[in-house]
């Protein structure tokens, strides 16, 4: 399993979004996640571990110290990405991080985007969602439309997770957002999960509707999970899950 040992990271090559740094915010000893996803690279949370967050100072010098030794090369990124060992708005200071990340951005590299991989369980958060409309790519999560599926792939933490509620909140980014799908079969734990079915598809191509994202990027699993018995979707059948979307206007990136 991958884990990040400090705040930045990178540059990298994105498969979703080209050459990008990334920022965790997030502890270096144990991934801290709303989610438990069967898929996730970086496995699961350790029981028993405390969440030691950095501190705002660390953040603020090494993303300085960071966005400037890179500029002083003369690198340009596509992209700084918050990411890392969990979902990043469960940082304390996450608005804050995103307004110094904008500073540093406006002053050292202006003509890269800011992304956030989240897996959306925070949008009843006010500071969060402030934030995350700051940002050009808030790239935000749902990998099923219905919530036995969903709960079976991303075990949230919260027992009342519903993936209608956290759709009613979507509403609050106006379309202004990108949602992010992950497709995926396999048997865990004795329960059969795929969200390629019939029903599972037409359930989601609804709920697209309802959310109208500006881009939807659906794809499958490229790294080592912690269940071996996941299989990958095939790029022809993220494509062929597309095409109805795309005929009703919609840009989909198979990724």
């Amino acid at each position: 399993m991958m884990t990040f040992d400090g705040v930045v990271y990178g540059p990298v090559h994105s498969r979703r979004l080209g050459l990008s740094l990334g920022i965790n915010l997030l502890p270096t000893e144990n991934k801290v996640c709303s989610f438990e996803c069967i898929y996730c690279e970086c496995g699961f949370t350790k029981k028993g571990v405390a969440a030691k967050f950095p501190s705002l100072q660390k953040v603020e010098e090494e993303m300085t110290n960071c966005f400037r030794s890179l500029h002083a090369e003369g690198k340009h990124l596509d992209v700084i990405t918050f990411a890392g060992n969990g979902e990043p708005t469960l940082y304390p200071h996450f608005e804050e991080v995103i307004d110094l990340t904008i500073r540093l951005r406006d002053q050292f590299h202006p003509n890269s985007k800011i992304s956030v991989l989240t897996n959306a369980t925070r949008l009843a958060n006010e500071s969060v969602v402030r934030a995350l409309k700051k940002v050009d790519n808030n790239i935000l999560k749902i990998d099923s439309a219905i919530d036995s599926t969903a709960k079976l792939i991303d075990v949230p933490v919260d027992s009342h997770y519903s993936v209608e509620r956290v759709i009613e909140q979507m509403a609050q980014f106006n379309g202004e957002f990108i949602l992010q799908t992950m497709f995926l079969r396999g048997v865990v734990e004795g329960n059969k999960i795929d969200n390629t079915t019939k029903e599972e598809v037409e359930a989601w191509y609804e709920a697209v509707k309802k959310m109208s994202p500006k881009e939807i990027m659906i794809y499958s699993i490229d790294r080592e999970t912690p269940y071996k018995e996941l299989e990958k979707v095939s790029h022809e059948e993220l494509e062929r899950i597309a095409v109805p979307l795309r005929e009703l206007g919609f840009d989909v990136q198979t990724v």
